[in-house]
């Protein structure tokens, strides 16, 4: 059993310690239930056991189940279901043992590596901010179904219990010691143990557990109880006010938690198998576990990263302090890194340096900062005015305003403070890399860093390579975005690149409906039940009409310097006809106090009742067309960028357009979507609403053979 260490000492008490071979975490791979089996057999064979304690010889403690393997599982739904039983038998077979179990948690006790934890009659864990425990399936599209749901119900009750099961946020030791999550806490690792078996010790008849003692009552009251009813009914409402009905999730785990506490233990395992079988089939939860699960790990364990050895920024400039350049600021203090933030004049630097101020006292308020913090990030920033103050950096980020011109300017002038193994990078949203670079002295140091408004809550930066950037200088970005805690998503150069592409047609889309004749208000409300963050009226005033406006002329300009035709935002027709019109009108967007929306003095606003003089149609749009346009405008633009090789990956393009654009992530992201409604169901959907609402719609079909070949090559 080398999957699981055996040792049995002076005082009758086992250690069982998992060490699943050939893989750096404990799971419950194919090997997983022979092994546990064969612990309780011998466990039950034992005539003088006084108790067991289960400790880990990974990093982590336990992760719980394979999600590549239940991703993958096609034999049906008995078979899946004999599958979930299978896996979570042993916990309640650990649960029978006349003596106590105690977890010694040394690591991470995620999902059924927590549930684990929870079949035993104790829980200690070591003092690290790394031994975290909880139930993040939730998140996954999942539930907790090794006992998860119907335990931690038992356990905390539950109106406590909720947070956690619907939320899937972890806890460290401490926090979780408070809530019960754990009972004890030591300091050191080589205490766990120790620990563990004084426990057992101290307690040999605490081995039956709460909920299988006679007369248990639920911690807060049974499903009965007045509080309980009103948390029941609360819940409800405010899970779909959170999910809008997209996430079955949430609402399965709420379901089983509800029932669990009207049921037998044993029966509301069995039902929480069901929910969990239920919910592995649905398009939800395979494109939560391939974008959130095993893309994040692609991003974050390098897969997508150029070899190389690691390098970090320790010197930084950034020129501009207007809002983005104040933003990269703050993220560089954060993340303890030095940084000279440049301006014009010193008041302007200063007031720059300001909103570092700013949301330090906002995290002070809410007592996750003390001054002592607030003090620590402010001493990381140096407002400056001169290039020289900043000489040798290794890191420049040019933040001025989207002007090429003056970009131009900027560029060579603040290159000669770079380090001789700097890097250079141009925050911008639109403007090619390539031919900013030709203002480089050496373009293949200089690399586009397109970060998103608000930086401090936009966690993602878009890379851009240039045709001349090296891969040393992508490699050094790369690491970059990643020590400042951003998530780095690499694409190849384009007008509007990626995202401000992609971001393009969802604002002309929403423009297109109300052009055609729909109601703004129900513009609105459709990209609410598409799952949008914000509709597409009120997110272009608060990025401004003036913007695009300014972003079109740009390029329009930047066409006739290069004598070409880029056909850049040729689909965005209803954009520029209906932003010059308003522009003129006056209304430029929330900061020029109107756009699509009138705000009052008291923070609220209102849809302008203007709009209906831009209405040429009077076509009766069905709200499931207008979902339907507002996301395949944007999955087809997404699909033209992978397809023409400005995004390099589909799990890029997945999360990029998730963590930039706010393409919903029920989805699991724009490739996903067109993956989990199916490549011909899309195609032929695309092909309806190019016939009825125009060529923005056409779909290339040999980019949908691309993403077939690539879905029959997993296969």
């Amino acid at each position: 059993m080398t999957d699981f260490i055996y040792e049995k000492d002076a005082d009758g008490i086992v250690t069982v310690t998992m060490d699943m071979q050939g893989q750096s975490a404990n799971t419950m791979n194919n090997r997983y239930i022979p092994g546990m089996n064969d612990v309780l057999a011998k466990l039950r064979a034992e005539d003088d056991l006084k108790g067991v304690v289960f400790a880990s010889a990974k990093k982590t403690f336990f992760a719980g189940g394979d999600l590549g393997e239940m991703l993958a599982y096609d034999k049906g739904p008995e078979a899946l279901f004999a599958y979930i039983e299978a896996n979570k038998a042993p916990y309640r077979e650990l649960e029978k043992l006349p003596v106590p179990v105690v977890a010694a948690i040394n690591g991470a006790a995620l999902g059924g590596g927590y549930e684990l934890c929870l079949s035993c009659n104790h829980r200690v864990v070591v003092n690290s901010p790394k031994a975290i425990v909880g139930l993040p399936e939730v998140t996954l599209g999942l539930l907790p179904g090794a006992g998860g749901v119907v335990r931690l119900t038992k356990l905390l009750g539950l109106e406590k219990a909720l947070p956690y099961l619907l939320e899937g946020k972890p806890s460290k030791p401490q926090a979780a010691l408070k809530a019960g999550l754990v009972d004890e806490i030591v300091e050191t690792v080589d205490e766990l143990i120790p620990a563990a078996k004084s426990w057992i010790k101290a307690n040999p008849e605490s081995h039956t557990q709460p909920w299988d003692q006679k007369g248990f009552q639920f911690p807060g009251g049974d499903s009965l109880h007045p509080r309980i009813r009103q948390t029941i009914q609360a819940s409800s409402a405010m899970l779909f006010k959170k999910t809008r009905g997209l996430f079955p999730a949430p609402e399965k785990v709420l379901d089983i938690a509800v029932n669990s506490m009207r049921m037998g233990f044993d029966a509301a395992l069995r039902n929480e198998s069901r929910g969990l079988c239920a919910l592995l089939v649905t398009p939800e939860c395979k494109a939560a576990i391939t974008t959130f699960f095993f893309g994040m790990q692609a991003i974050k364990g390098g897969k997508v990263r150029p070899e190389g050895d690691r390098w970090q920024a320790t010197d930084t400039a950034i020129l501009g302090a207007g809002m983005m350049g104040s933003g990269i600021a703050w993220a560089h203090a954060n993340a303890g890194l030095k940084t000279a933030l440049k301006d014009t004049e010193i008041e302007k630097a200063d007031k720059g340096k300001s909103y570092t101020a700013m949301l330090a006292d906002k995290a002070i308020k809410r007592g996750r900062m003390d001054e002592a913090g607030k003090q620590a990030l402010l001493d990381q920033i140096t407002p400056v005015t001169e290039d020289t103050a900043y000489q040798g950096a290794d890191l420049i980020i040019e933040a001025v305003f989207e002007d090429i011109a003056l970009k131009e300017k900027v560029i060579p002038a603040s290159f000669a403070m770079l380090s001789d193994d700097g890097i250079y990078g141009s925050n911008t949203s639109t403007l090619p890399i390539s031919i900013l670079a030709e203002a480089c002295p050496d373009p293949s140091r200089f690399i586009g860093l397109h970060f998103f408004s608000p930086v401090d809550k936009m966690k993602v930066v878009e890379i851009i390579l240039g045709e001349k950037t090296s891969e040393e200088t992508l490699r050094k970005a790369y690491d970059y975005v990643q020590q400042i805690g951003y998530m780095p998503i690499v694409v190849n150069d384009s007008r509007g690149f990626f995202t401000s592409r992609v971001f393009g047609t969802y604002l002309d889309e929403g423009i297109s409906l109300m052009v055609d004749g729909m109601n703004p208000v129900a513009i609105e409300r459709a990209s609410w039940l598409a799952g949008m963050p914000i509709g597409p009226l009120a997110v272009h005033d608060e990025t401004s009409l003036v913007l695009s406006q300014k972003v079109g002329k740009t390029h329009k300009a930047l066409d006739e310097r290069l004598g070409i035709d880029s056909g850049y935002g040729i689909d965005n027709v209803a954009s520029k006809a209906v932003c010059d019109a308003m522009i003129e009108q006056g209304r430029g967007g929330r900061h020029y106090g109107g756009g699509f929306y009138d705000y009052a003095g008291d923070g609220t606003k209102a849809l302008w009742p203007g709009l209906s003089q831009f209405a040429t149609g009077n076509a009766k749009i069905e709200m499931q067309d207008a979902i339907d346009r507002l996301l395949y405008r944007q999955a087809i633009e997404t699909l033209r960028c992978l397809d023409e090789g400005v995004l390099r990956t589909e799990v890029e393009a997945n999360l990029g357009g998730i963590f930039a654009i706010g393409f919903p992530a029920h989805t699991g992201g724009a490739i996903q979507f067109i993956r989990g409604i199916g490549i011909d169901t899309f195609a032929a959907r695309a092909a309806e609403l190019a016939e009825q609402y125009g060529d923005r719609f056409a779909v290339s079909p040999a980019a949908l053979d691309k993403l077939r070949d690539k879905q029959e090559a997993a296969a």
